[in-house]
């Protein structure tokens, strides 16, 4: 259904329940106005990754930029944080669904991250939804009742909410602007921004966001002129938004100083991920046999180039007054397995020790049990501290060597390993498909960015050949083989009737799409996004 709102503007979005709320005539000429004022430099922005991207492909390096010299040695920090979001410690990510958006709040987290990125799938009806979500939950008038009767309500004691809208990437076909469709990064802050920001500040907390898969810090740039337009627009005050950046694309990794920088008067600090960071490896060098990657598995936070990447977000971080995050604990604890929980829940609390020893203000988890056995690591290690930037770390000296060596001792590609990325890749996206971003799979909860990792390593070993340590070469036959026998293994699991309605197949035919094409392909979810509606 297409409806022309006049000046240009057109929404093609079915009708939902209080959509009326969330749409209005004022909140869509905010969003368009950003649009027309800001797409032509998106555009700009997205044929400078091309052009960058090319270079790479052409053998061109990556190091610390030399026209930045200036800002890396100067003496600047960012601006002071607001109260109610000096304490990261523990950070919980997740979709806004109405039920997670409430558990999430009451889970006893220091901040939850309200996910319109990589554990959302930007299907229309996700994305109204949300938004009346977050609504609802900064007037503390949500609740959800579960069809077997339990209902869920705030707590008194509430974590501080922070937004992720998506990647520059992205764009919102629902909405169209001039006949072009917005950014999906503009559709969901625009609306977030317009709707909450001044409840927001009147409670005493504001518009906090993290950003997603920005390659440079002209991009982070970008965010900034965006954030300057709309607090003046909507009367805000200078420097009320706050925003984090995720260093998940590894050119940002050689920009964190210059990135800070541009975001002074808004940033929040940065975080370290993890599987967004080895995907970017492969899409941009992963043409490079230097680059080969081992099983995702084998590729912890404790490897070489990785711990050089993290410890020199923390050393940069803390030298500019802001916040360096931590990576993701993805485990799900088990109801049944006693065993499964006792072996995983001690891997996260050696990697949560880890990341406080290291002098990070904070970490993420997925899921709600895990935030108390996070929350003690960084306790201990805090004592009566609400964060670590006092942790300077000068004893780090990182060098584009270091970044850039992945190595990984005694890695290897096992048949096991090429199992997991076919098996893990479909079944994500077929949950994405039936509009589930955040799937439990295998106690894992995994998101676009584990099906990115999953589906670019086959890409790559496929693309050079690589043998698995079992013997077999890594071809699209075997590919194919394989995704057959896990496929049938899903198909007994789950039952005919769930299996036939599941989108499996449909899911099979986007993982061969993006996996099996000669030419890598950037990220999934844009053919992907032609499926959903």
């Amino acid at each position: 259904m297409a409806t022309a709102l006049g000046r240009g503007i057109e929404l093609r979005g079915d009708d939902i329940e209080r959509a009326s709320e969330i749409l209005t005539p004022a909140a869509v000429d905010f969003v368009a106005d950003l649009s027309r004022a800001f797409e032509p430099t998106r555009k700009q922005l997205l044929a400078a990754r091309a052009k960058r991207q090319a270079e790479l492909s052409a053998g061109g390096e990556l190091g610390f930029l030399a026209e930045t010299q200036s800002i890396r040695d100067g003496g600047w920090r960012v601006a002071e944080t607001p109260r109610d979001l000096q304490v990261r410690k523990v950070e919980i990510t997740g979709p806004t669904d109405r039920k997670m958006v409430i558990n999430a709040l009451n889970s006893g987290a220091s901040v939850y991250m309200a996910d319109f990125e990589d554990a959302n799938t930007p299907s229309w009806t996700n994305l109204v939804e949300g938004q009346r979500n977050l609504i609802d939950a900064i007037e503390r008038r949500i609740s959800f009742t579960a069809p077997d009767g339990r209902e869920y309500r705030l707590g008194e004691k509430t974590a501080t909410l922070v937004v992720r809208p998506r990647g520059w990437h992205l764009v919102e076909r629902h909405l169209t602007v001039d006949g072009i469709p917005v950014s999906g990064a503009v559709f969901d802050f625009g609306l977030y921004v317009f709707h909450n920001a001044k409840r927001l500040l009147k409670r005493g907390s504001g518009p906090y966001f993290y950003l997603p898969k920005l390659e440079s810090h002209r991009e982070a740039r970008l965010w900034n002129e965006i954030f300057d337009w709309a607090e003046k627009e909507l009367h805000l005050g200078h420097g009320k938004i706050k925003a984090t950046v995720l260093v998940e694309v590894l050119p940002l990794a050689f920009e964190m100083e210059e990135t800070l920088y541009e975001l002074r008067t808004h940033s929040a600090g940065l975080n370290a991920g993890r599987w967004d960071y080895m995907f970017s490896i492969i899409k941009k060098l992963g043409d490079r046999k230097e680059f080969i990657l081992p099983d995702r598995a084998q590729v912890t936070m404790t490897v070489p180039f990785m711990r050089a990447y993290t410890e020199l977000l923390v050393k940069t971080c803390h030298r500019r007054g802001a916040f360096a995050l931590g990576g993701m604990a993805a485990f799900i604890p088990s109801r049944r397995d006693p065993a499964v929980n006792e072996t995983a829940l001690a891997k996260v609390r050696d990697d949560k020790q880890r990341e406080a020893t290291d002098g990070f203000d904070g970490t993420w988890v997925a899921h709600p049990d895990l935030v108390g056995t996070a929350m003690s690591e960084f306790d201990r290690v805090f004592g009566d501290r609400r964060n670590q930037l006092d942790r300077q770390r000068p004893e780090v000296a990182v060098t584009p060597a270091q970044l850039l060596d992945v190595r990984v001792p005694g890695g290897t590609i096992t048949e096991a390993g090429l199992r997991t990325n076919v098996s893990v890749g479909i079944q994500y996206i077929a949950s994405w498909l039936r509009g589930t971003g955040a799937a439990a799979i295998n106690n894992l909860m995994e998101d676009a960015a584990t099906a990115e990792i999953s589906r670019s390593q086959v890409w790559q070993w496929i693309h050079h050949g690589i043998a698995l340590a079992e013997g077999p070469a890594v071809t699209a036959k075997l590919v194919r083989d394989v995704e057959q026998e896990e496929l049938a293994k899903i198909r007994k699991a789950v039952g005919e009737e769930p299996y036939a309605n599941g989108r499996f197949e449909d899911a099979r035919r986007i993982f061969e799409e993006v996996a099996l094409a000669e030419d890598f392909q950037e990220f999934l979810t844009i053919p992907a996004y032609e499926h959903i509606d």
